[in-house]
């Protein structure tokens, strides 16, 4: 069984010895061919076409983003200037003459002096 086992291993030995052989045979007229001038020229411009690509591809992603952020700035500037808005209303609300005398009369308890109440001074 033994002896066997060597005569097949023998002829696949040798298959594989030769499959090697046209391998090493095949990649060096390949590795041979790379160094021609015009496939030089020519992968050297595939590789340019393909970081110009890469590069485009990645400039319009940053254009998405950047454009994405100044939305959403400029819907925050929207909402500041829509609160402005309100806060100037509230204070020219509130700074009001009505306003300040209500809020004088109930929270300070003054009122309007009578005419009687009034003093004059005058300058010398």
């Amino acid at each position: 069984m033994g002896a066997v086992q060597i005569h097949k291993t023998a002829p696949a030995a040798a298959r594989l010895k030769e499959v090697l052989g046209q391998g090493l045979r095949i990649s060096r007229r390949v590795f041979a061919g790379l160094w021609q001038r015009d496939l030089l020229i020519t992968l050297t411009l595939v590789a340019i076409l393909l970081v110009s690509a890469l590069a485009v591809s990645h400039a319009a992603y940053l254009n998405r983003a950047l454009f994405s952020d100044l939305s959403n700035l400029h819907l925050q500037r929207d909402a500041y200037q829509r609160q402005w808005s309100q806060l100037l209303l509230e204070q020219s609300a509130f700074s009001a003459h009505s306003h300040v005398e209500r809020e004088a009369v109930n929270s300070l308890q003054m009122r309007v002096p009578d005419r009687d109440n009034i003093i004059v001074v005058r300058q010398q």
